[in-house]
Parts: C-alpha cells; structure tokens; sequence
C-alpha cells in the first residue's frame, strides 16, 4: 500500500510532469549536448555532502561525497532522462542522502544527450568514465554502476561493453525502473497506460528511436534486454508497479537469471517510476536508498 505522500506526489506527477509542464517551465525540454546542473548543483546549500565537479577523461561529472570519510565503495551513477535530457539537481536528494547517512560517494556521469549525440555517444561516455575510475586507482570490486530509467539501461550497456572489451568488471549494478527495450515491447505498456502518472506509452518508441539515430532498436547495447547477459556481476533492480516500464524490469530479471547472474528484484505496490529520487517526500523512497544502500555496502564494501 503506498502511503499519503506517494498519492499526493502521483497526483503532482500526473498533473504537471506528465503532460509536460515541468519541462517547458524549466526548459529541460530543450535540445542540448548535456543534463548539465552540475555547476547549479555547486551553489545549493548540502547539508552532510558535497559536490565537486571533475573532468573524467574528457567527460564532466561530479562527485557526490559525503563530508567525513565514509565506507570504500563508489557508485558510477548514470542519470536518466530518455537519453534527451536530465540533470544532477533532480539527483542530490537521493545521492546526498547516500552520502551523508550511508557513507557512500558516488561519480554522476554528465554523458552526451540526443538528438545531438546518438547512439552509442552515452554508452563510450560511461565507459571513459569507468575506466577513468579505474585508472585512479579505484579498484573494480570496491565500484557499483547505478542508474535510474535511460540511465539504467545505459548501466547495463556499460556493464557489457566493459566485459567485451576485457575491463574488470564492477562488483555489481543497482538499477531503478531501468529502460532495457527501446524496441517497447512490454505487455505493461499497454496494461499500465492508465496508472502511470509519470510516464506516456505513446512516447516511448519516439523516444528511443530520437536516441537511436536509425541503429536497430534491439542492439544489445541500446536494449540490454536483448543482450548475453552472461558473466555480469549481481544486479540490484527497484522498480514501481504502478509504471508502463515495469516489463522492462520483469523481463531483465528473467533473463539475466537464466543466464546465471544473481538478480535481485522488488516491485513496490502502488509506486511510480523512478520514486526513490524524492527521499525527502516520500518514506518508500528513503527504505528504497536505505536497500540501495545496503546492496553496494555488501557488493563494494
């Protein structure tokens, strides 16, 4: 049962997120090479983090760290957006609170955005950025890829082009309400049209195919779901029930079981995409990041 507060935000999702509101007042709508707010992100009051940014072989990130050392592992976080747009200001809630009450620093990956960059842009920005990390000096077993929606998908198309390309890989990967089929093959596009109050299933094939410049739909790095998931590190997936992309999570989770990945998911009753960004709004989003949390202690700890 979801509480008052995840009804009261679904309500302000639906109303103003959905049909587009949001992004024509903010101009996040807008065309652009990159999320960008990182710079933005710097001027904000934290209370228990930081934010610095830092160029990670020519790709802007910014790390998210918590202000007195904290716990080894790092998170590669990779933010979502529909591969169009997104930015670190809709993210310091949830990464700071990962920073401050669980000791966790974590790399947020401004990669490029379509339609000006597309496929495979973002995909070679997360991999120079893993491989920046790892030239660091940061060992592999102490990092965990994170990712929400697009930038889930993105997660996974690191993790494989990282395998393929003979990289260590990371001790795992934590995922919320990843994008996995940009083909929009889902049953749950369909049968959750009418409760997702974030998202449109009309826009979902438009969308990918803006990302994809022409490239086949079910390219593995594109739509992970259509990948040899064999030999990835365990994989952390949180997903809302209430959501047109809950499929794309079902669907991962089955196939990179039968291919021997050790998967772990939860479907939260009543819950939207990408809820647990809103740790300061909703109790549901906090005991998702405290799961989160938990997973990339014991994988990168």
């Amino acid at each position: 049962m979801a509480s008052v507060q995840a009804h009261l935000v679904s309500v302000l999702m639906r109303t103003l997120y959905k049909p587009g509101w949001i992004g024509k007042l903010t101009g996040d709508s807008a065309p652009r090479d990159r999320g960008g707010g990182i710079m933005d992100s710097t001027r904000w009051p934290n209370r228990g983090f930081t934010i610095s940014p830092v160029n990670a072989a020519d790709v802007p990130c910014a790390w998210i760290e918590p202000v007195k050392p904290g716990a080894t592992p790092t998170i590669l976080y990779l933010h979502g957006g529909g591969y169009t747009g997104g930015t670190l200001l809709y993210y310091r809630d949830m990464l700071g609170r990962l920073a401050r009450e669980h000791g966790l620093r974590a790399l947020y990956v401004d990669y490029r955005l379509a339609p000006r960059h597309l496929f495979p842009a973002a995909v070679y920005d997360a991999l120079a950025a893993y491989r920046w990390l790892l030239q660091s000096g940061v060992a592999p077993e102490h990092i965990v890829f994170a990712g929400d929606s697009a930038g889930g998908g993105l997660a996974l198309a690191a993790l494989l082009a990282a395998r393929d390309a003979g990289l260590s890989l990371p001790s795992g990967a934590a995922l919320l309400s990843p994008w996995t089929d940009l083909e929009g093959a889902g049953e749950t596009l369909i049968s959750r049209k009418r409760v997702d109050p974030v998202l449109n299933s009309p826009g979902v094939r438009p969308t990918g195919r803006l990302y994809l410049g022409g490239a086949d739909p079910r390219d593995p790095l594109a739509s992970p779901l259509y990948a040899d998931l064999r030999g990835l590190p365990p994989l952390f997936i949180h997903v809302g029930d209430a959501e047109i992309l809950l499929d794309d999570s079902r669907r991962l989770a089955e196939r990179a079981r039968a291919s021997g990945v050790d998967v772990t998911l939860r479907i939260w009753p009543g819950m939207f995409h990408v809820f647990p960004i809103f740790p300061s709004l909703l109790p549901e989003a906090r005991k998702a990041g405290d799961e989160m949390a938990a997973f990339i202690l014991e994988r990168g700890g």
